[in-house]
C-alpha cells in the first residue's frame, strides 16, 4: 500500500458546531480537494461544543484526497469581543475606547489561548492579549 503524502495544508476559520457547505466555506474546501460534505459532517461533530463560537482550523490534504484537520482555539479578538460584550473593535484605537475588560478576563483568555501561543507563560501570554485588546479599542483595568 501507497505512503499518503500531504499535497496541501491550509487555514479556515468557521463557527463551531454551525458549519455549513455554503460560500465561502465549501467552494475554498472543495477547490482544495476536500469534499465539503464530509468535512462539515466533522467538523460539526468535533466542535459541537462551541456552539457558534469562530474557531480556527488547519486542514492537511493528503494525495488519495483524504484529509485531517486540527482544530485550534478561537482568535484572540473573537474572545476579547465576547468578553468585552461589545460587536467589534474601534476604529481609531488610540482615542476612541469602545470596551472594558478586567485583568480576570484577561488572565482567562490568555490561559484559554496558551496552546495556541508562542508565550511560555502565562504573565507573558497575558501581555499580548492585552496588546490585541489596546489595538481594538478596549481597556484593561487593574
Amino acid at each position: 500500500m501507497a505512503k499518503k503524502q500531504v499535497i496541501e495544508q491550509f487555514k479556515i476559520m468557521a463557527p463551531g458546531g454551525k458549519a455549513t457547505p455554503a460560500p465561502p466555506l465549501g467552494p475554498v474546501l472543495g477547490a482544495k480537494g476536500v469534499n465539503p460534505g464530509q468535512f462539515i459532517q466533522q467538523f460539526n461533530a468535533q466542535t459541537s461544543a462551541l456552539n457558534g463560537k469562530i474557531v480556527g482550523c488547519i486542514v492537511t490534504v493528503f494525495n488519495d484526497r483524504s484529509f485531517s484537520f486540527e482544530v485550534k482555539s478561537s482568535p484572540a479578538s473573537v474572545l476579547i469581543k465576547e468578553a468585552a460584550g461589545i460587536e467589534k473593535g474601534s476604529g481609531e484605537p488610540n482615542s476612541n475606547k469602545v470596551g472594558k475588560i478586567t485583568k480576570d478576563q484577561v488572565k482567562k483568555i490568555a490561559e484559554e489561548k496558551l496552546v495556541d501561543m508562542n508565550a511560555v507563560s502565562v504573565e507573558s501570554a497575558m501581555r499580548v492579549i492585552e496588546g490585541t485588546a489596546r489595538s481594538m479599542g478596549v481597556e484593561v483595568e487593574g
